[in-house]
């Protein structure tokens, strides 16, 4: 039924649940996996000069963070055999890279991590996942992420 997997990585606890639900998905379905990493735009301001981390510093910083988010993911799902690639980009809204990444791979499913927040507290700090639901147009598994154990 599914072939082409996307498992969205921010390297928290609440998304190794969802990892290794994809993992498992793609066993079952015999289907190929793709992580993102999303990376934090560099905070750019009139006040930039005064920036205690120089620009390039900040990008390595952020590129080393999503390999090493990315190489988790990768480490899991090849030792169950399964084909994998994973990518970081750069967004200023991951919501909106999860969704252009999904396209570009032609996922035929998204599995990601919520927090599960409720009432004013999901209203006022709104979710990441919250944000792909509300846009997307192809299915998404979303995988409850408390108590996750990586």
């Amino acid at each position: 039924m599914f072939q082409r997997i996307l498992i969205p990585t921010d390297g928290s606890d609440i998304t190794a649940k969802a990892i290794s639900t994809a993992i498992q998905l793609a066993k079952f379905h015999n289907a190929r996996l793709f992580a993102i990493s999303v990376k934090e735009p560099f905070p750019y301001s009139a006040v930039s000069e005064m920036q205690p981390t120089p620009p390039q510093e900040f990008f390595d910083a952020q590129e080393r963070i999503a390999q090493e988010r990315l190489a988790h993911v990768l480490s899991l799902a090849r030792a169950e055999g399964l084909e994998i690639e994973a990518h970081s980009v750069e967004a200023l809204h991951p919501w909106e890279a999860i969704i252009e990444h999904a396209k570009r791979v032609d996922a035929d499913l998204l599995v990601m991590a919520t927090h599960g927040r409720r009432g004013l507290q999901a209203l006022l700090l709104g979710s990441e996942t919250q944000k792909v639901l509300s846009h997307c147009a192809f299915p998404v598994l979303v995988v409850h992420g408390e108590g996750a154990a990586q």
